[in-house]
């Protein structure tokens, strides 16, 4: 049998040990790889073929996957992660040999991990995952050792087989929606959406931003975003068409925490990439190879690492499974583990003295000099969202007690602290207009030292009397009193929100209608930063100019979140709306990414054609309009609970002692 060893630096006792065979082995339940193929078949781009239906293994030549076995990591023990190398081996085409790339980082399928934020290696555990040689070699085995007394057997061990489903097709998932006709404009997103579908081995694994057959320097359009992808995976799930959500979710989980450096650098383990390309090798013989290259930020305007891909990766698990009812993929043990990874990187202790997420600009959907930097609104919306999907998947896990009780903590206070400070309406300018500074004591009023000079001229006459918004930013000395829509719109979507904060919400929405929406839904951010401002903060940006693309640009794809809170909210009106102008502009304009000027009126300046997210965006809300009780799988009402976990909340009177009970008197109002 033709082996591969995997040798660690080990530092501490070793719990995998790791053998591969190259003859005819699959790899986590994927068939063996079958992506040799002649130039004469090779396309300049990739293509949903229903022919095709085998999920490949990862293969990523010249990458390899670091974890530091001194870092406390994700809930399980620590050793359970080498130092490992991806390996892309070619053999001579024939009927046994084949060329398989392997990762070495595995996690047997077993839920009895400690699962704490704090947790320590597991001596008693040696684990041993190989693949048995010979011609008919069965999918990876997973053998375990336990020394537990308490396990039951002859030999204290057993065996368990780790598998991935390969679904016969793209609609392998049963729920459909009821089926209408579609309109050619439904007809025409749907091709295009189609169009746009990237296969790796002949299986589906995601959709490229964008696919204008008119652009000739596509830049990074053509690779698979994690965040672009999200509205993309709801239409198909809302389609009935769950296979390739589930190709994407677990092909990203495989690129995880891959070392990627910056000047020698690399970012903190748990890490998602922001996107990923399908790129062919040459091989010998008038041959190539499929292989996945992530960009975790290293080849990025700015080169910042993406805060938000792991957020949206949670929040898109979840939906798989509330949608399909398919929750055998999060149950799995390499998908878990994947989640705590994440959940390990955001629930670090560091400096910041802020429940809410410390970022750098750019790290989002906002991704180039915006001024954001700091504890933006948008990560905070998503980095909520991602603790309630995570408490849903992990809740009934024995192991995940201490890390649960993480999640509550932080749920409650981040919950409290955007309620409470990041909350805007005409009574609160007002406080804010009289605000004393230079206050040092518990019992401040204005606690973060916010100067009334800061409030902008346009705010005063702008919020409405029965309107309110969470800011966009807040930090000591500095609040950003921009509308960030996407913040915004999420905050209502996860409850981060009180009930009547999210009413206020679309109450300013519809009163400043011609402001946020205009001739396209929706403003990403209002207003624009203009003149001096704009030079300082954006750096002179030229794509970023007043009221174009991040700077208060207009994109259609957030109207499917839109829909969502709106849903939500029973004012479905309001969505159906904004539905009706994207309707009469989108399949005339060719589906562009953002639209400029202070309404929306142009097509952007730089913005690409054949969007994709704008098209799944589009087709979404349709669906969710045409069955709004669907919607309710994908928001979260008010948890009640949270407001009993707080041990301490700041009030006007001071530090206290108190329950829930106490914010929940003083917020839900």
């Amino acid at each position: 049998m033709n082996m591969v060893g995997f040798v660690n630096n080990y530092t501490m006792k070793p719990t995998f040990r790791i053998l591969f065979s190259f003859r005819n082995s699959s790899f986590l339940g994927f068939p063996p790889a079958k992506c040799h193929h002649t130039l004469a078949n090779n396309s300049s781009s990739f293509r949903l073929n229903s022919n095709h239906n085998s999920l490949c293994p990862l293969r990523a030549s010249g990458f390899r996957r670091v974890i530091d076995h001194t870092q406390k990591a994700c809930g399980l023990p620590s050793s359970c992660f080498g130092q490992s190398r991806v390996i892309s081996r070619t053999f001579s085409l024939g009927t046994t040999n084949r060329g398989v790339s392997v990762i070495a980082n595995v996690a047997p399928n077993v839920h009895n991990f400690s699962t704490s934020v704090d947790t320590h290696v597991n001596e008693n555990t040696l684990e041993k995952i190989y693949v048995q040689g010979g011609v008919n070699v069965k999918p990876l085995v997973v053998e375990r050792i336990d020394n537990d007394d308490t396990i039951g057997g002859d030999e204290n061990s057993r065996i368990e087989d780790v598998n991935i489903e390969n679904s016969e097709n793209l609609n392998a998932t049963e729920v459909v929606s009821p089926t209408k006709e579609e309109t050619d404009m439904e007809k025409e997103g749907w091709k295009l959406l189609r169009d746009a579908v990237v296969t790796y081995c002949g299986s589906p694994v995601g959709t490229m931003a964008a696919n204008d057959p008119g652009d000739m320097q596509p830049l990074n359009y053509d690779q698979i975003f994690i965040r672009d992808f999200v509205p993309s995976a709801l239409a198909f799930l809302l389609k009935g068409e769950g296979q390739i959500v589930k190709n994407f979710l677990l092909h990203n989980l495989q690129l995880q925490s891959w070392e990627k450096t910056v000047d020698c650098y690399s970012p903190g383990q748990g890490l998602m990439p922001a996107s990923f390309k399908v790129r062919t090798v040459p091989l010998d013989g008038n041959k190539y190879d499929e292989v996945l290259d992530p960009d975790f930020g290293e080849s990025a305007i700015g080169r910042v690492a993406p805060v938000d891909s792991g957020l949206w990766w949670i929040i898109l698990l979840r939906t798989y499974g509330k949608i399909t009812g398919d929750y055998s993929l999060q149950e799995r043990v390499d998908v878990l583990t994947g989640l705590k990874m994440i959940l390990n990187l955001c629930l670090s202790d560091g400096f910041d003295m802020f429940p809410s997420l410390l970022v750098t600009d750019g790290s989002c959907m906002v991704d180039r000099r915006m001024g954001i930097h700091g504890h933006p609104l948008e990560i905070q919306a998503l980095f909520y969202s991602a603790l309630r999907c995570s408490r849903e998947m992990l809740s009934s896990n024995e192991g995940s007690i201490n890390l649960v009780r993480a999640i509550n903590n932080r749920l409650s206070a981040l919950s409290f602290h955007i309620r409470e400070y990041y909350w805007v309406d005409m009574k609160k300018i007002n406080e804010i207009y009289r605000y004393k500074t230079e206050e040092y004591s518990l019992d401040a009023t204005n606690k973060f030292n916010i100067y009334p000079e800061q409030i902008p001229l346009w705010l005063m006459d702008w919020v409405p009397e029965e309107g309110g918004y969470l800011i966009g930013n807040l930090q000591p000395a500095h609040m950003d009193f921009r509308f960030f829509t996407l913040g915004n719109l999420w905050s209502i979507i996860s409850s981060l929100a009180t009930p009547k904060q999210n009413e206020a919400i679309l109450n300013m929405i519809e009163a400043k209608w011609d402001d946020l929406v205009g001739h396209m839904p929706l403003k990403i951010c209002y207003p624009a930063l203009e003149y001096e401002e704009w030079h300082i903060i954006t750096g002179s940006d030229p794509k970023n100019t007043p009221w174009s693309y991040h700077n208060g640009g207009s994109w259609p794809t957030l109207l499917w979140q839109f829909t969502l809170a709106c849903i939500k909210m029973g004012r479905i009106e309001l969505a159906r709306k904004a539905y009706d102008l994207a309707e009469k502009r989108l399949q005339v304009d060719s589906w562009p990414e953002y639209y400029d000027t202070r309404t929306g009126k142009f097509i952007g300046k730089q913005s690409r054609l054949f969007q994709t997210w704008t098209i799944a965006g589009f087709l979404a809300s349709k669906m969710l309009l045409e069955n709004p009780e669907r919607a309710s799988l994908l928001f979260w009402e008010e948890d009640y609970e949270l407001l009993e976990i707080c041990v301490c909340a700041l009030s006007k009177t001071g530090r206290k002692k108190c329950s829930r009970g106490a914010a929940k008197s003083q917020i839900l109002v």
